[in-house]
């Protein structure tokens, strides 16, 4: 995809987020974008903030998740990644020339001031709260993308329910036809996700 069709995501990798990640990207997809995400390729012998220099740069959008910034467990670190992540978006949305001036992003987060007491310089940003809900995080990153890019789309209900067909016809398919254990399905690595998205959006364009 070319860079104004490139959204890069950058949120937590762990089980609990999957939940919020799969509509996320979806939605994404269903709108005609591609995600860029650390993880749709996988390679060991390749530095990790190699990828995200590239992703960044690749990307007129980018979309980014801080709602691990606290930690869940007495003693336990919360996590820097991404707002480490975020500040180079941002630096190269500044600092670069030409199309990278151009670039957008949307900041997520759990709560809508929580950010405050550890990043206070994003004090007056437009931060979105997902409050954790699947199909809250669809309709952010809807409104977001269609407002940046003035798509006229459909409203955030036709998304969260094609997402959820989508999940029902890709389950079955894969446990019922391509020998896929329930366990396998529900553990799909990113890259065939993204890969089945838009194999599915293709077969069901949006009307």
């Amino acid at each position: 995809m070319p860079f104004h069709k490139n959204v890069f995501v950058n949120c937590p990798f762990d089980s609990d987020y999957l939940s919020l990640l799969r509509p996320l990207l979806f939605t994404v997809v269903d709108l005609g974008f591609a995600p860029r995400i650390a993880l749709e390729s996988p390679d060991s012998g390749r530095p990790r903030f190699d990828r995200i220099i590239a992703l960044v740069q690749q990307s007129k959008f980018a979309i980014h998740d801080l709602s691990r910034l606290q930690a869940d467990k007495e003693g336990e670190l919360f996590r820097l990644n991404m707002p480490y992540e975020l500040g180079i978006d941002i630096g190269c949305r500044f600092f670069k020339k030409g199309q990278w001036a151009r670039k957008r992003c949307l900041i997520l987060e759990a709560q809508k001031y929580r950010y405050q007491a550890a990043i206070s310089d994003l004090s007056n940003s437009d931060i979105e709260a997902h409050e954790n809900k699947p199909d809250l995080i669809s309709a952010k990153v809807r409104n977001w993308l269609n407002s940046q890019t003035q798509l006229r789309a459909p409203g955030p209900g036709k998304f969260w329910a094609r997402f959820n067909d989508f999940m029902a016809d890709t389950t079955y398919d894969l446990t019922a036809t391509r020998g896929f254990s329930p366990a396998d399905a529900a553990d799909l690595p990113i890259g065939e996700l993204l890969a089945e998205m838009k194999v599915w959006v293709g077969n069901n364009p949006l009307s």
